[in-house]
């Protein structure tokens, strides 16, 4: 099996991606970045995630992007929204986190010998976020192939995004698919330390649409019991 990097939040998508990666024939190594989030519950759900679809290894890397502040998943005095998905980029946006996230798979892949990464970004049901597009992703598969020792020295780099193009409901049927039990994962923006979600931040109406839109049961856990 080569070995291969993968991003793992915790949340749904991330738990997709695992499993995609491991029916490709890669070992997966993953990588989670514990960044001061406010839904540090995510942190445990990735262990769940990471032990239940047969992680090769599974590390946390702790870097406290809340000293930076500027959004509502770092910065405890701002308002998570929860008057529904708007236009824009909302608050919950994480200054740089996927270049960093992705930088620290880059590294690690490099340690590894592995040539592929995995991440979960998607650019149909989404926030807005600008670092989930497409054109993101082929900019830093580039960076990674000019400012790595392996693909200068002809070992290039591939960052994948299987899920870039899919909507929430495909994601969803396509983990049903491969036998992923959302059940495991925390999606929610302000969960709570049992992993219970609040039901009306964007990350939760975005699951819970895609759910009804895919027709399989949503096992989420919400904190008023609907």
């Amino acid at each position: 099996m080569k070995p291969s990097v993968v991003l793992l939040s915790g949340g749904l998508d991330s738990a997709t991606v695992l499993a995609l990666a491991r029916e490709q024939g890669f070992a997966c190594n993953c990588l989670s970045l514990d960044y001061g989030q406010r839904h540090g519950a995510e942190l445990q759900a990735a262990a769940r995630v990471a032990a239940a679809l047969g992680a090769a290894a599974h590390r946390v890397l702790k870097l406290d992007l809340g000293q930076l502040g500027g959004s509502a998943l770092t910065d405890r005095s701002i308002a998570v929204p929860t008057a529904g998905v708007q236009s824009g980029i909302p608050i919950t946006y994480v200054p740089a986190r996927n270049t960093i996230m992705l930088s620290l798979a880059l590294a690690w892949a490099e340690v590894l010998g592995a040539q592929d990464i995995f991440v979960g970004v998607n650019a149909v049901d989404y926030s807005g976020y600008p670092d989930c597009r497409p054109e993101f992703i082929r900019a830093f598969e580039t960076l990674a192939n000019l400012a790595t020792k392996a693909a200068v020295e002809g070992r290039p780099l591939r960052v994948h995004a299987p899920l870039i193009a899919m909507t929430k409901a495909q994601i969803i049927a396509e983990g049903g698919r491969l036998g992923v039990d959302y059940g495991l994962t925390v999606s929610c923006y302000q969960a709570d330390v049992a992993g219970r979600a609040c039901g009306v931040c964007d990350s939760c109406r975005l699951r819970r649409e895609g759910f009804a839109a895919s027709g399989l049961a949503d096992p989420t856990p919400y904190a008023d019991g609907n």
